[in-house]
């Protein structure tokens, strides 16, 4: 059966009047007869029953009908699909830290470059804390961000990944021998960000001055300065895993519970308008 039949035949049910649905489809009266008769053919019963004047459907009619139906929406979706993947081009920017690029983008990425190789993809990595101000900026049409704890009107965001957030020491002799987090340790934090937030809250919430020994962008940085013994750092656990410093820093078991951390796509409700950006994030869905 082909689609033109199809829709020639699901317009004849609907009238029930071959007169009528001859000039809806523009065809004479003579070629939907001959559609029509075609199409019983194919399927082995009667698809009408007729008289002079009227027409209704039969039981294997009624039933053809919903098929057709089906089949001619997803032919049609299908038909969407292939032109909206057709007219996807252009340059689309994203934003992303290290441990981004290597833990949550690359089967994303590959993917995308697989089905849409006409967009150019320009990838620029820097401090996590920063990905939100990219997008709200205009500079990056996508990042890689975490969650923030207010949701933000113009901004739209899939989640990911969830990682708690750990408290991490030094292994240096000359740090101090620390068992448990007291809160006047030197800290080593983030500028901002969520992170620096949560941590912020806690010092409030037990009355405590934090004894903030260095402020760092990314949690890359954050890493590399607490192996060198600056103090206790505050980072996700997803980030110390794939940090190359990983086996010099400890995880300080007796530490505050944060709120764990949920890292995901973020994008102005613009940005999402555009094909290629639209793209790539319903490409994220589905995987």
């Amino acid at each position: 059966m082909d689609i033109q039949a199809m829709e020639t035949f699901i317009r004849t049910a609907e009238l029930l009047h071959f007169g009528r649905a001859s000039r809806a489809c523009n065809l004479s009266p003579s070629a939907l007869t001959r559609t029509i008769q075609r199409l019983e053919e194919e399927v082995g019963q009667p698809l009408f029953l007729r008289d002079n004047r009227s027409a209704a459907l039969t039981e294997a009619g009624t039933r053809l009908l919903d098929y057709a139906r089906k089949a001619v929406h997803d032919w049609n979706n299908f038909r969407e699909d292939l032109a909206q993947e057709e007219s996807v081009s252009g340059t689309i920017s994203i934003y992303a830290s290290i441990t981004a690029v290597y833990s949550l983008l690359p089967e994303l990425l590959e993917a995308y470059r697989a089905k849409f190789p006409e967009v150019h993809l320009g990838l620029r990595t820097g401090a996590a804390e920063r990905a939100i101000e990219q997008v709200l900026s205009g500079e990056i049409d996508l990042a890689v961000a975490a969650l923030p704890d207010r949701k933000l009107h113009r901004l739209e965001f899939m989640p990911l990944a969830q990682t708690p957030l750990v408290f991490i020491k030094p292994k240096t002799p000359a740090f101090p021998k620390v068992g448990s987090f007291q809160g006047l340790e030197p800290l080593v934090v983030p500028q901002a960000g969520t992170a620096r937030n949560r941590l912020n809250e806690w010092f409030r919430t037990n009355g405590l001055n934090p004894n903030i020994a260095l402020e760092v962008s990314g949690n890359e940085a954050l890493i590399a300065m607490v192996r060198l013994g600056t103090g206790i750092g505050v980072v996700p656990k997803l980030a110390l895993e794939r940090s190359p410093f990983r086996d010099e820093v400890a995880v300080l078991r007796k530490a505050p519970k944060l709120k764990p951390y949920v890292v995901g796509l973020v994008s102005s409700k613009r940005n999402l308008k555009h094909p290629a950006v639209k793209a790539i994030w319903e490409l994220a869905e589905q995987l």
